[in-house]
């Protein structure tokens, strides 16, 4: 097994808001001379609820708990070219012993960095891909998002549901084909309604495909965006139809329309790249994953009123992903569904 499994893998602690380059325990011994110093890359914002603060929280868990420094930049375009610029700046400015690049996203970006300075060490997270100087810390979302899939065609009363989602990113589609597959397995009479809009983090555009899915007879929604969520969320809320949340817990957070979530703790995948680091275990050219065997990592969260039937068919379809009667599909090939 990797080295996720060896070792236990705890949850991030809550964050502070968005930040600028300089950390903001910055002021606490950060660059000591004794002390390995890592940069991480965000792009979006740390405080959207979602993809980015996970990874941030694991980083600032990483800053508390290990004995390392750490700079990060975030509010970078998700396109290549910005993030290609980014990593340079944090690799001359900090020269730091650990580049990370949270989301597969930055994943030509960051081979291209990587190339250029191969005195520095790279990592991906949710990535798929190594190189000579980097490695990939991949937290199998697509495990959840599957029985996320199979949770909302056993809820849905209307016989159809929905996905949303933002940009076509590696991770992002292999969550969507995961969670297409889990649908058509519990059942396959019900039928999909799947979107990328372009766009993490536009809530009115948000609104406007939950309304449009709701028109289409979706009655819920799985939600993969970042701070265009709350635009889902609301546009759910006032035409009283649910949703499932993918990252962090968001039944506990918003009970009334949250019936799951596809919970996908992507921060471990900074910590423990830092953690191997700090102790001296990090391993270029590898690729490090962890799903459903760490429920602390990977797992589906149902509602408190979800029939006991239908918890006992997804813990079923659980362990039958875990002995590998079931494969959980990265690629989808359906149709697109259009605003």
């Amino acid at each position: 097994m990797n080295g996720f499994t060896r070792r236990q893998l705890l949850l991030a602690a809550a964050s502070a808001g968005a930040g600028a380059l300089i950390a903001p325990w910055a002021n606490r011994s950060v660059l000591a001379a004794d002390k390995p110093v890592v940069a991480a890359l965000f792009c979006g914002h740390i405080d959207d609820n979602g993809f980015m603060q996970a990874g941030y929280q694991g980083f600032k868990k990483a800053l508390d708990q290990l004995p390392i420094t750490g700079q990060y930049k975030d509010q970078v375009a998700n396109e290549t070219q910005a993030q290609i610029a980014a990593l340079r700046e944090l690799a001359t400015k900090y020269k730091p012993t650990l580049l990370i690049a949270h989301g597969g996203q930055n994943t030509d970006a960051a081979l291209a960095v990587a190339k250029e300075f191969p005195d520095i060490r790279f990592v991906i997270t949710q990535g798929a891909v190594t190189a000579n100087n980097l490695s990939s810390y991949d937290v199998q979302q697509e495990e959840s998002a599957w029985l996320a899939g199979a949770y909302a065609a056993l809820m849905t009363k209307t016989g159809v549901v929905a996905h949303q989602s933002g940009i076509r990113v590696p991770p992002g589609l292999r969550a969507r084909a995961s969670y297409a597959a889990g649908v058509k397995y519990a059942n396959p009479d019900v039928k999909l309604l799947t979107n990328f809009s372009g766009n993490q983090d536009d809530v009115e555009l948000a609104a406007r495909v939950t309304q449009a899915q709701a028109k289409a007879g979706a009655d819920i929604i799985y939600t993969m965006l970042n701070k265009g969520r709350s635009g889902t969320t609301q546009a759910c809320r006032e035409l009283g139809i649910k949703e499932i949340g993918n990252v962090i817990d968001w039944v506990a957070r918003e009970p009334d329309v949250f019936i799951g979530s596809a919970w996908a703790d992507v921060g471990i995948g900074v910590f423990e790249a830092c953690k191997d680091l700090s102790e001296n275990k990090f391993e270029s050219g590898k690729i490090f994953k962890v799903g459903l065997q760490q429920p602390d990592a990977v797992r589906l969260i149902m509602a408190p009123d979800t029939p006991e039937s239908v918890r006992q068919h997804i813990a079923a379809l659980q362990q039958d992903i875990l002995a590998k009667k079931i494969h959980v599909e990265a690629e989808f090939s359906g149709p697109e569904f259009q605003i």
